[in-house]
């Protein structure tokens, strides 16, 4: 084995491990996130629940209004923030090499900016493409799309560069937030204030039910994700060089963005605008385990979740009784680090 090589697999058992470690620490804030609350549940309680459910009777039941209280509010918003996280994240990860940028995310593209737009419509007008008791999640995910296919349209002409997408994205985030504000002005207080709330961000809607809406586009656009990654390290030596190793440059781009796109219209459309996750959960994985995207897109992911759950039980449990808004928490997060960033002057795009 040349020292080439075995440094390369040294690096990535060093990888793997990082992942695995990842997963563990998210598991087990899991069984710590879901006793916060009014009601005293014990970590062991919220364990034997999620076992008990599992695999019936292998444990000794809880009374039945902590299983009640686990297993159908706290562990679903728990699975929520997990998935929203990790979508979020392989989002960015994805997007950033694609785009050549490092402030790419679902957030700056303009993703977050036409979905909160279409729950404006629903929350101040009552209005909007689809009604019913669906009508804020169908319409903002909707509208997530609109900014999504106009970016992709604009992607489909020749010549068009990545540096183009990205400014597309954020004059779309610009136009739609101007929307949304001009709906705020004409509005009544209590509108404005449920606006306000769904923009910044909130996991009050991870339940069972809302996870089944989401977890069939996640199983679908993700895994895709991850396994289309080995290209983007080929695309990232440049156009031309990955052309003449077969690879289709401007479909594997346009896929991916759609894709990307697919998966955060899927998730914001439940929870609102939740910045930062996917940007810098990103970054923080190539800091720590290099720039090889065959495995800076799963601990993204995962670092997503991770940030995502640390971050929830911080705004149930900072000014309890009081649930801050996630969104607020996780730009809280996002600043200091970016300031970091920018004052070590580090490369964040390899």
């Amino acid at each position: 084995m040349t020292p080439i090589l075995k440094n390369y697999n040294e690096n990535n058992l060093k990888r793997i491990l990082f992942l695995i470690v990842l997963v563990g620490l998210i598991i087990f804030l899991g069984g710590i996130a879901i006793t916060t609350g009014p009601l005293d549940i014990t970590v062991k309680d919220a364990y034997q629940v999620m076992f008990n459910k599992i695999a019936p009777g292998i444990c000794p039941s809880p009374p039945e209004h902590i299983t009640r209280t686990v297993w159908m509010l706290r562990f679903p918003r728990y699975l929520t923030a997990v998935f929203v996280g990790f979508t979020l994240a392989v989002a960015g990860a994805i997007m950033q090499p694609v785009l050549r940028n490092p402030l790419a995310s679902p957030f700056t593209l303009g993703i977050s900016s036409g979905a909160g737009f279409g729950a404006s419509l629903v929350l101040i007008l009552d209005a909007g493409i689809f009604n019913g008791r669906y009508s804020i999640v169908l319409n903002s995910f909707i509208f997530a799309s609109i900014s999504a296919l106009i970016i992709i349209l604009i992607s489909k002409r020749k010549n068009t560069s990545p540096e183009i997408m990205i400014l597309t994205g954020i004059a779309i985030s610009y136009f739609f937030s101007s929307c949304t504000t001009v709906l705020q002005v004409f509005a009544e207080p209590w509108a404005v204030t449920e606006v306000v709330f769904w923009m910044v961000g909130s996991l009050s809607k991870g339940t069972w039910e809302n996870l089944g809406y989401m977890f069939p586009v996640i199983i679908v656009c993700v895994p895709y994700l991850i396994f289309k990654s080995w290209d983007l390290n080929i695309i990232g030596t440049g156009d031309d060089n990955a052309k003449s190793m077969g690879i289709s440059v401007e479909r594997t781009r346009i896929s991916l963005m759609v894709l990307c796109s697919l998966a955060t219209a899927s998730v914001v459309c439940f929870t609102g605008t939740i910045g930062f996750v996917g940007l810098v959960a990103p970054h923080i994985a190539r800091m720590s385990i290099g720039g090889d995207n065959t495995f800076v897109v799963p601990a993204a992911g995962l670092i997503g979740a991770f940030l995502l759950v640390i971050s929830d039980f911080m705004a149930v449990n900072i000014v309890s009784p009081v649930i801050l808004p996630i969104g607020v928490v996780t730009s809280f997060m996002g600043v200091p680090l970016f300031v970091y960033f920018i004052l070590k002057r580090k490369k964040l795009i390899p």
